[in-house]
């Protein structure tokens, strides 16, 4: 799937559900308000907490929670914690009318549904939570890039490893990847056939991390190896991680290679994590001349 064709989908799905339409089926809503209301049947919640949950710009959400207290449909308690804020809670008669939305919409969703036998219903579920998890991602990853080393990179790369490495105890005396000789030159590393590295870069322009993709040395012409990909802690736990590593294993897959091997350390655990999750498998024996001696946990995944 490209991204045309995946927005021909989205834009098919949006216009299917009726979120374009002035009002939720026979209910006098508009998709907004009913969000609202559905948000709110969750947990009471201020107009700034509404804006960031239904991505709505803050004078929007405001205008519309006006409405839906004049109608009667939401009323507005005192903030427990902040004396400055106030809080939107359902009234009866928001609760009222919410459940008519349900009603008319789980009648449709299970008109749906039946289209469809249980292996394809699970199959859709499976779908469309890795769809929302994508968008999720792909939001809170706004403000950095992934792209290419470029030569003038190299002081920001070697700083990445040097401070990460540090962070974890992976010090140069103890032979982990800190200790290669060209780590402050790593962009002509990676200039030859099979071979590439990437940077996360930041909106700023700085560094936050990176890794990259080279011929196993001392081993067969097929394997290749993922090599010195450290993230900085400000670009932790975004998915930032798995991007890269499906970036790398799809290059190197179009390289020609059948395999990528790697080494790590159980100081690195999310690292690990990371690596069973997209199918690396831990190995008994290393592989090739990486001249890593303390890495004591080897992988390898099938390409």
């Amino acid at each position: 799937m490209n991204a045309r064709s995946l927005r021909a989908v989205s834009r098919d799905i949006v216009r299917e559900l009726g979120v374009f339409s002035k009002k939720c089926g026979k209910v006098d809503l508009s998709p907004v308000e009913a969000h609202i209301l559905i948000e709110l049947e969750q947990a009471m919640q201020t107009n700034l907490q509404l804006a960031e949950r239904l991505r709505i710009d803050k004078s929007n959400i405001s205008r519309t929670l006006q409405k839906l207290a004049e109608e009667g449909l939401i009323q507005w308690q005192a903030h427990a914690s902040d004396k400055r804020s106030k809080q939107a809670v359902l009234s009866l008669a928001g609760r009222d009318v919410l459940r008519a939305v349900h009603a008319e919409y789980d009648a449709e969703i299970e008109c749906v549904l039946q289209q469809l036998d249980p292996a394809e219903q699970q199959r859709l579920q499976a779908g469309l939570d890795l769809y929302r998890q994508a968008l999720n991602a792909a939001r809170v990853q706004k403000g950095y890039q992934i792209r290419l080393m470029a030569e003038t990179d190299n002081a920001a790369v070697a700083a990445v490893i040097r401070q990460v490495s540090a962070e974890h105890g992976l010090s140069e005396e103890r032979g982990y990847g800190v200790a290669d000789p060209h780590l402050d030159q790593l962009y002509p590393c990676y200039q030859e056939a099979g071979a590439a590295y990437w940077v996360i870069q930041k909106e700023s322009g700085t560094l936050s991390g990176g890794a990259g993709i080279a011929p196993l040395a001392g081993a067969d012409a097929s394997v290749c190896e993922l090599q010195k990909m450290y993230l900085l802690d400000d670009c932790r736990g975004l998915g930032l991680g798995k991007r890269l590593l499906i970036m790398a294993c799809d290059f190197a897959r179009h390289a020609g290679y059948r395999q990528c091997y790697l080494e790590t350390t159980a100081c690195l655990p999310a690292a690990l994590a990371l690596y069973k999750k997209m199918g690396f498998r831990q190995i008994a024996e290393p592989m090739g001349a990486t001249g890593h001696h303390s890495c004591e946990i080897f992988m390898l995944l099938d390409l």
